[in-house]
């Protein structure tokens, strides 16, 4: 699938990055994690939650399947049924594997955390603010099935 690509800001374009973020920062700038980069979570107006860079919070960082993050503290998640003062859930954890869910079902969130306990949490349910830095990239695929699971979701539109 070729992603959307962007002109402006540099080093902040889909260009060489083979699948887009969640398909609702599909119009928002992005680029590829790697190992070190620190991210924060953020509301980039499209109805999703996600990564910015830390050098440009307008920027989304498309994180792979398996990719294993570390939080600056432990992470707190949004219940959404709650609209006004938003409950606050405060997990145990700060470090989780980034994974995709509803891949077969298009226009649903597909980035999550999982969580030490196995818990999957959507990225877009993470509050705002949250720091974290990418300790690992998932390891080359080097059987199909494999190479499968770290595919990200395909947007279809």
């Amino acid at each position: 699938m070729n992603a959307l690509k962007f002109r402006g800001a540099e080093g902040a374009s889909n260009k060489g990055v083979p699948e887009m973020c969640d398909y609702r920062l599909q119009t928002v700038k992005s680029r590829p994690a790697k190992v070190g980069d620190r991210l924060t979570t953020r509301d980039f107006g499209t109805c999703t939650h996600g990564f910015a860079a830390a050098e440009d919070a307008a920027v989304a960082v498309c994180v792979l399947p398996g990719t294993e993050l570390a939080f600056s503290d432990a992470v707190t998640v949004k219940d959404p049924r709650f609209f006004v003062g938003w409950k606050v859930e405060r997990l145990d954890y700060a470090t989780a594997i980034f994974r995709q869910v509803n891949k077969s079902e298009p226009f649903k969130h597909h980035d999550a955390l999982e969580f030490p306990d196995g818990r999957l949490v959507l990225l877009t349910r993470l509050s705002e603010g949250q720091e974290a830095t990418v300790l690992q990239l998932p390891a080359r695929p080097k059987t199909a099935a494999e190479g499968d699971a770290q595919k990200r979701a395909t947007y279809v539109g």
